[in-house]
């Protein structure tokens, strides 16, 4: 028996422990994608990949889209799978029924838990996760993490004292530390909404509230930013942009707009149009745009308005080119080359260094 057989044997943790090219728990991910390709893009870097198990933060003013991407991901799940229950936590009761009708949710599959204070969250989602497996398909949702008081802070309050509460922060690490392990290992996704304050000094930036331990667990981490989507001088719309603070795949301060119309809801296709342009997918002469053929190069006769060009006749075929998808690896993944030196390139670097 050899030694990495024996730690096998003798390890107290025999339902987990592995080799680590057989690991269940460090092999690849199956990923659930979105109806929105932007969105799966800001995940994986690939139109077609999507999120997968673990923390992910959206966090953001009020207001900026927050409670729908994490609806949006909610319906992507149990979608995928239909056996899939989502456990929702909501301590701002901002998320009527309607919303989940919105995006076409089947609400006799969401456990509503409603919380009131931090340690009730905690204490909840600690105790739901102790019989989670791997073969039970559940998505968490709470919205919002960044709103809930604790208990100390409550009961301060109540007996009219007005000291600050100096043990939030550590709750909130508290709790995430405590889950993430559960979350990564039962290969559960949890969508957090947060809130955002402006930093203090000379040019203030976005900080993420409730400290560094959801900050520290979070595989993904979104600051949303909006603008105006206008049609002549009329706002017809926001569109959303999905800031990338924090991610396991993607380059962080990555930007990708999501638009939101007032009338037709979310554009599938938001978000695009400046890549394929950029990868050389479309050509832009004024206001008009053609296709290119991808294998010639040649600019194809027919021209499209923008408008015209939300479609799937236009877009399927540039989501599925070669030259599409190396563009988007190219832009936004997270190298996975080597990051060592071979042995040769290391011995003439260590010579020169002698010299």
């Amino acid at each position: 028996m050899n030694l990495a057989d024996k730690l096998k044997k003798n390890s107290s943790l025999k339902d987990r422990v592995n080799i680590l090219a057989d690991s269940q728990y460090l092999g690849k991910k199956e990923q659930i994608p979105t109806a929105i390709p932007a969105v799966n893009i800001a995940f994986s870097a690939s139109p077609t990949g999507g999120f997968i198990s673990g923390l992910t933060m959206i966090a953001g003013p009020s207001k900026h889209f927050k409670t729908a991407f994490g609806l949006l991901m909610m319906k992507s799940y149990l979608d995928k799978y239909p056996e899939g229950i989502a456990l929702f936590y909501d301590s701002e009761f901002g998320t009527p029924q309607g919303y989940f009708d919105t995006f076409g949710i089947d609400t006799s599959r969401v456990v509503h838990t409603p919380i009131t204070n931090l340690e009730e969250f905690k204490f909840d989602i600690v105790q739901q996760l102790k019989d989670v497996t791997t073969e039970d398909k559940l998505f968490i949702m709470v919205d919002s993490v960044g709103n809930l008081a604790s208990k100390k802070e409550i009961d301060d309050a109540e007996a009219g004292k007005g000291t600050a509460d100096m043990t939030r922060a550590k709750q909130f690490k508290s709790v995430f530390r405590m889950i993430t392990p559960t979350l990564n290992m039962s290969d559960i996704p949890m969508i957090a909404i947060n809130h955002t304050y402006d930093s203090q000094g000379l040019f203030p930036t976005k900080v993420v509230a409730g400290g560094t331990g959801m900050y520290y667990s979070a595989d993904n981490i979104w600051i949303i930013g909006r603008q105006q989507e206008k049609e002549g001088t009329e706002i017809a719309g926001y569109n959303f942009i999905i800031n990338v603070e924090k991610s396991r795949y993607i380059k962080e301060k990555s930007k990708i707009p999501v638009t939101v119309k007032f009338e037709g809801g979310i554009d599938k296709w938001s978000g695009l149009l400046d890549m394929a342009l950029d990868a050389g997918c479309l050509s832009q002469s004024g206001a008009w745009y053609q296709k290119v053929d991808l294998k010639t190069g040649e600019v194809l006769d027919k021209k499209y308005r923008a408008k015209q060009l939300n479609t799937s006749e236009v877009w399927s075929p540039i989501l599925q080119s070669e030259t599409f998808v190396n563009y988007l690896a190219d832009r936004y993944a997270i190298s996975s080359g080597d990051i060592m030196p071979d042995a040769e390139v290391l011995e003439t670097l260590l010579e020169s260094t002698d010299d």
